[in-house]
């Protein structure tokens, strides 16, 4: 017979073993096999208390808080920021989040394996205030990843992608991350472009033991996997995500390129360069009746072994690749009137495969107190991309149908070096590192046939490309980015008194960008009807270019190539004050110098006269403070304020075209950008019941003084390009909840007599409105002409939410796990409100992302095979097919601007450990 425990017994139950809070405990009446395993795990935890329930006293009863305290022991996740460890505030010992001087979210490397992500952006939406935008764009509480900061062991970044600075998150496998943390609130000790909060992620280091794991996987989805879609040859080694040669820039066109003519110049020859660029490798689309699945496999190993006496030496290398194919039909509409009237309508068919590789090296070296980390990274992400468009002309009649081709490389390599030094109550970390990332995009095709559905016309009924802009033109282009950073920085810390503990730093960062992009119209001269009904590559075949005499032109010429650096030199100075017991301060106040530049890079011999240059020089002194009380043992109070800055976005300032390949999307810069300047505070109260359960709310309120929003501006083809400026000012302001509990199913005996369930949910408010007045003004850069001041309410509305900002985010994770073996089933759920993207003007209402509700499965298995161990994962994803859709809404018509059906997806992975 059992008998159920008393709940006032205080019992809690860990991985591994049973914990006592109470001596009351041993007064229950149990069973002697119970009692047994009890007082063995008992005395295993609290001698003391053990040998009094032999001998029958109470004599030896600990103090609560002692016993409090040793009921928290665990080793937490592993976490190298500026300024050494994360200050632990009253008590030692408890979990990261609770002890923190500062609000943060900490996702260990198990919490990240329970999401069942295979990259950190995904892991990371799963935190309390945390949505992730596009492709591993992270938003802070609503604020856009402008206003978000992302280190690596402490050290920034830069990114691979022309529209951001911040590195998109979703490059980053979960296999090579040790721990995420998110902090809300800021301190001194990181940088101060600290909008939203900064997330820093943690490699792995030295490993406890050897060990090899090698894994495979394959998925795929509802609207991709078998069924049909576009493809094109590029070159043999496509499947890698490497080109082989074929995409390198032809021979003409490089000699273009390094003779610094124009392309109208006497002396170029645009038919050899034409015939050059047909390559029919690169512009014949074709049909794949039957997707193959995705695939992915990869493998880590680690080893340490001890160095001397007291030090121990550990190296950690994983590598691996993802091969993803994914389909969308996508519907693209443009308004010809403020009423939402349409003026065409597409559906895009459009085909991504996304081939993701990485690598790590790392070693660590930890000798007694002093711990050294030397980490190398690499990651490319390549998309080769094809589309094919079915559009119609409302007010025209006309037919089309787009034809785009491109493949687009990113690529980032890292190597930095962290030393974490103890010298007595003095520690000192040392931290330095170089990055460089690329971006290349050759051969980006365009191809448009127009049929006109007029009756009286001999090919009427006939799709044409003359490429004469009118009835079908032709464009190619070839980018590149290329990005370096430097960074090196020095905290020290030091404990003044068993109250007062000082951390001073200094850090250095040097970031330099080149983008050139070069875009170039191929132009046709009375080409007739019958030959502009050929395919792409016949079309641009070598007698058709001569014949015809078909040549380029290039709208690109006025600022074709821009160099940006941004050099910023800081110091801060931070103190920890905890004046009674259960009282923390943690003050400090950063000083920030920064110069960034924007130029033009000539590469003609007779340059043209470019206005779009840029120059801030700015310096800031940035405070914080955050105080925390504990009121009672499990409930604590926290309140917080700073000032932090936000710099325009490189790609926000370059003048020059882009065009996004995740969503068709036009941006082109504003040099006349400036700095965003904001004023943060919170506060929050959180209880803790018990090891890793807890609930907390929290209350946000932030000004923005000069926040950069995109909005759109309209071409004489009503196609929308998305530009940016400095609105007047804004607020922002809500509130989170958080809960967080694991339940012991022990006592439902049978299978569930090693499981429990965690729950862990949360909640975020925002609330947010510009704030423009009817003097006010804002600076719009135009061409030729330079910045001019314009009216900011032809930009924004009074009252309108800033971009990026959903009402409400919901996340919901529960999972039923066995604390013995693995085995662990996981729901999640997700819900984010509608939020802006894009302002709208010129009286068009603003572009509306409805991200809606989304459910996924997560499913991990241990078992044994042979003696090796091997886990099993399967996931289901966006169980309910939520689509992506992307509108214009006036209340009364819609429009759709990039909605498609997502589909559900699922996968199937296998990992075996040596």
């Amino acid at each position: 017979m059992q008998h159920a425990l008393p709940a006032s017994c205080g019992l809690s139950r860990s991985l591994q073993n049973w914990t006592f809070i109470d001596e009351g405990l041993f007064e229950m009446i149990i069973s002697k096999q119970l009692a047994g395993l009890l007082l063995l795990s008992t005395a295993l935890t609290f001698p003391g208390v053990a040998f009094a329930q032999d001998a029958g006293t109470s004599e030896t009863a600990q103090d609560p808080d002692e016993t409090q305290d040793s009921e928290e022991q665990f080793d937490g996740p592993d976490i190298s920021i500026p300024g050494g460890d994360i200050i632990v505030t009253g008590r030692r010992n408890r979990d990261v989040t609770r002890s923190s001087a500062q609000v943060v979210s900490v996702l260990s490397s198990e919490e990240i394996a329970r999401t069942g992500e295979g990259d950190i952006a995904g892991a990371l939406g799963r935190v309390t205030g945390l949505s992730v935008v596009g492709n591993g764009n992270v938003y802070v509480r609503g604020l856009g990843d402008r206003y978000s900061l992302a280190l690596l062991n402490g050290l920034p970044l830069p990114s691979p992608q022309p529209l951001s600075r911040v590195v998109p998150l979703d490059i980053f496998p979960t296999n090579v991350v040790a721990s995420s943390l998110v902090q809300k609130t800021y301190s001194a000790n990181f940088p101060g472009e600290f909008g939203g909060g900064v997330i820093n992620l943690t490699t792995r280091a030295v490993p406890d033991e050897s060990f090899l794991k090698i894994s495979a996987g394959i998925s795929g989805d509802t609207e991709t996997t078998f069924g049909n879609g576009l493809d094109y040859y590029g070159s043999d080694y496509d499947y890698s995500g490497f080109d082989d040669g074929t995409r390198d820039v032809p021979p003409a066109l490089q000699a273009f390129f390094d003779s610094g003519l124009r392309i109208a110049d006497q002396a170029v020859d645009q038919g050899e360069i034409v015939k050059q660029l047909g390559n029919p490798n690169l512009v014949l689309a074709q049909k794949v009746d039957d997707v193959r699945p995705n695939f992915s496999g990869g493998f880590t190993a680690g080893t340490a072994f001890d160095v001397g006496s007291d030090g121990r030496f550990g190296i950690i290398g994983t590598a691996s690749i993802s091969n993803k194919l994914r389909t969308k039909v996508v519907t693209s509409q443009n308004p010809r009137t403020l009423d939402l009237q349409l003026d065409r309508d597409s559906q895009n068919f459009i085909t991504d495969n996304r081939v993701l590789s990485n690598a790590m090296l790392g070693f660590g070296l930890e000798i007694g107190e002093h711990k050294f980390r030397w980490t190398n990274l690499f990651i490319r992400d390549t998309l080769k991309q094809t589309g094919l468009g079915f559009g119609e002309l409302v007010i025209d009649e006309d037919s089309l149908i787009t034809q785009n081709t491109g493949w687009y490389e990113r690529q980032l390599l890292d190597t930095q070096l962290v030393a974490e030094l103890e010298f007595g109550d003095i520690s000192v970390d040392l931290r330095g590192g170089y990055a460089q990332t690329q971006r290349e995009a050759p051969y980006e095709y365009e191809f448009v046939y127009v049929r006109t559905n007029q009756a009286n016309q001999d090919t009427g009924d006939i799709f044409i490309n003359v490429l004469d802009r009118q009835r079908g033109s032709a464009s190619v282009a070839f980018s590149e980015l290329k990005e370096d950073l430097y960074y090196g920085g020095l905290d020290i810390s030091y404990p003044i008194a068993d109250w007062l503990s000082l951390t001073a730093g200094y850090a250095y960062t040097d970031t330099s960008r080149f983008s050139e992009r070069r875009q170039f119209l191929i132009d046709g001269d009375n080409i007739p009807p019958g030959v502009g009904a050929l395919r792409p590559d016949l079309l641009l075949g070598d007698a058709i270019i001569d014949f015809y005499d078909i040549g380029l032109s290039e709208p690109t010429q006025t600022d074709p190539a821009f160099q940006a650096d941004l050099e910023i030199q800081a110091g801060y100075l931070k103190a920890n004050i905890t004046p009674v017991f259960g009282l923390n301060f943690d003050l400090g106040v950063r000083y920030e110098d920064a110069q960034q530049t924007v130029r033009t890079v000539q590469r003609f011999d007779v340059p043209f006269v470019s206005l779009a240059n840029t120059a801030l020089n700015n310096d800031y002194f940035l405070p914080g403070a955050t105080v925390t009380w504990e009121i009672i043992d499990d409930l604590q109070a926290r309140a917080s304020i700073s000032k932090t800055i936000a710099r325009p976005q490189f790609r926000e300032l370059i003048f020059q075209p882009y065009t996004d390949p995740d969503n068709q999307r036009q941006y082109i810069g504003n040099p006349a950008l400036t700095d965003t300047e904001l004023l943060n505070a919170e506060a929050r109260l959180e209880y803790y019941f018990g090891r890793g359960n807890r609930i907390s709310v929290a209350g946000f309120y932030k000004d923005l003084d000069s926040p950069i929003e995109p909005y759109v501006s309209i071409g004489a083809d009503t196609s929308f390009t998305t530009r940016f400026a400095n609105a007047p000012g804004a607020t922002l302001y809500g509130g989170e909840m958080e809960f967080q509990i694991t339940k012991g199913l022990y006592d439902w005996g049978g299978w569930f007599e090693n499981k429990q369930v965690v729950l862990v949910t949360n909640y975020t408010y925002t609330q947010s409105e510009l704030n423009v007045t009817a003097s006010d003004t804002t600076r719009i850069f135009t061409a030729g002409v330079g910045a001019l001041e314009s009216d900011a309410a032809l930009f924004f509305n009074d009252g309108d939410p800033l971009t990026g900002q959903s009402d409400h985010l919901v996340n919901l994770q529960l999972s039923l796990e066995d604390e013995e073996i693995l085995q662990q089933f996981t729901i999640l759920a997700n819900f984010a409100s509608e939020r802006v993207t894009r302002r709208g003007t010129a009286g068009l209402p603003d572009i509306v992302e409805d991200p809606g509700f989304s459910l996924d499965f997560v499913a991990r298995q241990g078992v044994e095979i042979f003696k090796i161990p091997l886990e099993m994962k399967f996931e289901a994803r966006n169980i309910f097919g939520r689509g992506n859709f992307e509108f214009l809404s006036n209340g009364t018509n819609r429009i759709e601007i990039n909605s498609f059906d997502v589909g559900q997806s699922f996968s199937f992975s296998v990992s075996a450990e040596f």
